[in-house]
C-alpha cells in the first residue's frame, strides 16, 4: 500500500486523503471564527485498517497547531476518541469542546 497523502480542501469544507490518487477517506469540519468543527470522519471500506483516518487527523491537528488561529472543537466521534489516545494534541481542543464553538 502506498503512503497516505492529506490534504485541506476548503471547498468541500474536508481533509481528504489520496492513496494512489484514489480517495480514501475525508473529515467535514465546519470553520468558526476561532473554532474549527471536526463533525464527520469517514474511510472507504476499501482502505479501513490501513491508518487512513489517522493520517487525516494527525495532519489536520499539526495544520491547525502550525497555522495557530484555531482551537478544536472534535465533535466527530472518531476526533475525540482519538485525540483521547494521543494527549499530545489535547492542548488544541476548546476548553468547552462538549459544547458550541
Amino acid at each position: 500500500m502506498s503512503d497516505v497523502v492529506v490534504t485541506d480542501n476548503p471547498e468541500k469544507s474536508r481533509y481528504e486523503a489520496h492513496i494512489n490518487g484514489e480517495l480514501a477517506g475525508f473529515a467535514d469540519y465546519e470553520l468558526h471564527p476561532t473554532s474549527i468543527v471536526f463533525t464527520h470522519t469517514e474511510v472507504d471500506p476499501a482502505f479501513e485498517g490501513h491508518g487512513v483516518g489517522s493520517a487525516i487527523i494527525r495532519t489536520s491537528l499539526d495544520e491547525i497547531r502550525a497555522k495557530g488561529e484555531r482551537d478544536v472543537v472534535p465533535v466527530c466521534p472518531f476526533y475525540r476518541g482519538w485525540i483521547e489516545k494521543h494527549p499530545d494534541y489535547a492542548d488544541l481542543v476548546h476548553h468547552r469542546a462538549e459544547g458550541t464553538p
